[in-house]
């Protein structure tokens, strides 16, 4: 089976749906899957619902039982996947995680997949419940557990066959945007590497993960730095992100999420110090505050130093 998915792509889709395409198939060609639902739609999910009933469930708005049913599923030898909207399915069920998949899997091999759809501000009109800013770092902290967190839809569809390969627990935080393709194709190495390199610079690399990716790819754009989508935040090839942080005096974080508390900044951070490197790294995301006011995407960065002149300024100046 490859692991190379290749145009054609849609100029725009969500992410959910072209995964959820990803899984259809699988469960077309007999593969042992199944989807959980916690009573979250998609057009998409229409087909599974109609061609699979008998390896789809809509647990209700239980996301804890969610978990509970994924687990039980995946001791039985099932690869399963459980779709939720992303904030509820990282906060509301935390000790099912901890306990069911990240404890118990270490133990008990299992492969459940967890689909959060609404990461970041993808829901920006919804307020604080509905901004996921948290999980990266929440997710990040459960030992066995993989983070991805996807660009576009070609890596998005990459993900298939990556989670159905990956024997182990992981977290798929996926935008609920339609979002343009970046890469012409993903490939299985792709996501064992955990990031791709979009462009390569002079001093100063720029590594952002999620759809703020598209921004940064523009604001950059014609700059001499690199590039580099950080699909994977956890569970990535730590050594060849070594060898490409080495080649810079300055290294950019952007996440939409907190910094300081877990999240790629952490992740990229840790690598620098615990290998000495000489590298300055700065951290671009959101404080230590919630979000009340209402707008668009754009304005919510604006007002959080995650406006494209923040971005660019950044990018832009070597200490």
């Amino acid at each position: 089976m490859s692991a190379t998915v290749s145009a054609p792509i849609p100029m725009k889709r969500t992410m959910r749906d072209t995964l959820l395409s990803e899984i259809l198939g699988q469960m077309d060609r007999g593969e042992n899957v199944f989807l959980l639902s916690a009573d979250f739609g998609a057009p998409a999910l229409d087909a599974i619902r109609e061609r699979h009933a008998e390896r789809f469930i809509n647990v209700g708005i239980s996301e804890q039982n969610l978990i509970n049913v994924a687990t039980g599923l995946a001791l039985e030898g099932y690869t399963v996947y459980a779709y939720a909207i992303a904030p509820f399915i990282t906060m509301r069920c935390c000790e099912q995680i901890r306990v069911n998949l990240a404890i118990l899997s270490q133990v008990r091999p299992m492969n459940v997949n967890l689909i959060g759809v609404g990461a970041g501000f993808s829901y920006e009109v919804s307020g604080p419940t509905h901004h996921c800013l948290e999980d990266i770092s929440i997710m990040r902290t459960f030992p066995n557990m993989d983070v991805i967190s996807p660009s576009d839809v070609a890596t998005a569809a990459a993900l298939g066959a990556h989670c159905l390969g990956l024997r182990k627990p992981k977290y798929l935080r996926l935008d609920a945007k339609p979002v343009a393709t970046l890469h012409e194709s993903v490939s299985g190495g792709d996501m064992r590497r955990g990031f791709k390199v979009m462009r390569q610079g002079g001093d100063v690399c720029v590594i952002a993960t999620g759809s703020i990716v598209h921004k940064v790819n523009e604001v950059c754009a014609g700059l001499n730095i690199g590039l580099v989508d950080q699909m994977v935040v956890k569970g990535f090839d730590e050594s060849a992100m070594v060898s490409l942080l080495k080649r810079y005096k300055k290294v950019v974080t952007v996440e939409e999420g907190f910094t300081g508390k877990g999240g790629l900044d952490a992740a990229i951070g840790t690598l620098i110090l615990s290998n000495r490197l000489p590298t300055h790294l700065k951290a671009m995301g959101l404080k230590d505050n919630y979000i009340f006011h209402i707008g668009s995407r754009e304005h919510l960065h604006e007002q959080n130093d995650l406006g494209r002149e923040s971005i660019l300024r950044e990018a832009s100046s070597v200490a």
